[in-house]
């Protein structure tokens, strides 16, 4: 079945509709939807390179607005729509563990979970579980979830159609490495500057 649903995302690629699409699978990836923006990103950037930074903005603002959405699942309707999904994907008892990471880091587990492959939607919801500080959350989607797109978007741009089997094969060691970088980068400045 998730086979089917990758192949009809990239579909979308081939159609006039395809930006259209690619907003709507960020933000419904960000709250529900299981197959990940990047798909249809790379598919669409690599068909053409040019606008492969207009697409990372597309993919990123409906991102930040699906996981806004996501945010009001866990805030309003956790017990009716956001348990379902969160068990959909097999981490309902997470749901107090990440609860436990916002209170102790914060803006930096939405920043992770933006970034990285972890499922952002899981993320989204328990923030609105936990009542996490909405404007923070909104920030650092917005960091987080751009970084992401646009480092995909701009790798295209800049090298064309031959990064995407490079993207696809290593996406999951770059985030991490990226991850890496910018907590190293973070705690450079806190234990660096006066």
């Amino acid at each position: 079945m998730l086979r089917r649903l990758y192949d009809w995302v990239l579909y979308w690629a081939e159609t006039p509709y395809g930006k259209w699409a690619l907003f709507l699978l960020a933000f419904s990836e960000s709250s529900f939807f299981p197959i990940p923006p990047d798909v249809l990103l790379i598919a669409l950037a690599v068909a053409v390179p040019k606008k492969s930074l207009k697409y990372a903005l597309i993919c990123s603002a409906g991102s930040v607005l699906g996981g806004c959405f996501g945010y009001l699942i866990g805030w309003q309707f956790m017990a009716s729509i956001g348990r379902p999904i969160v068990n959909f994907y097999g981490l309902g008892a997470k749901v107090e563990y990440i609860g436990a990471l916002y209170n102790k880091y914060d803006a930096w587990a939405v920043g992770i979970a933006g970034f990285t492959p972890i499922p952002y939607k899981v993320f989204t919801i328990a923030a609105g579980v936990f009542k996490i500080n909405f404007s923070v959350f909104v920030l650092t989607s917005l960091v987080s979830r751009s970084a992401r797109f646009f480092i995909v978007g701009g790798l295209i741009y800049i090298f064309g159609a031959r990064i995407q089997g490079f993207i696809e094969k290593y996406f999951n060691i770059l985030a991490v490495a990226f991850t890496v970088l910018l907590v190293l980068g973070f705690v450079a400045i806190k234990y660096l500057l006066p």
